[in-house]
């Protein structure tokens, strides 16, 4: 393993995100965490009240609207990061 790794994301802590996409950013949060779920359970993951790596166990295997707000807010700020991201590199968002 390459020790020397040093990540670089872009800065997008300038950008502001309008009050508008508030309603995306939690579909967005649900949908980091299904495609984070269903990726666990095809790889033999399952609901366990403990995380456990040696039985494929983890709490969060539930469904968006179940889980604990600290495991939500990691959801929208991945959402946020990514819309922030979008903005950032010159591209728009509408809704149609």
């Amino acid at each position: 393993m390459n020790n020397n790794y040093l990540p670089q994301p872009i800065d997008t802590t300038e950008v502001q995100l309008p009050e508008e996409l508030n309603c995306l950013i939690e579909q967005v949060a649900k949908n980091v965490h299904e495609v984070w779920a269903q990726s666990r359970i095809n790889e033999g993951w399952v609901y366990g009240a403990e995380r456990s790596d040696a039985l494929k166990q983890h709490p969060c295997l539930i469904p968006y609207e179940d889980l604990p707000e600290v495991e939500k807010n990691y959801d929208r700020n991945t959402a946020i990061g990514t819309l922030k991201l979008i903005r950032k590199l010159g591209f728009k968002i509408s809704k149609e």
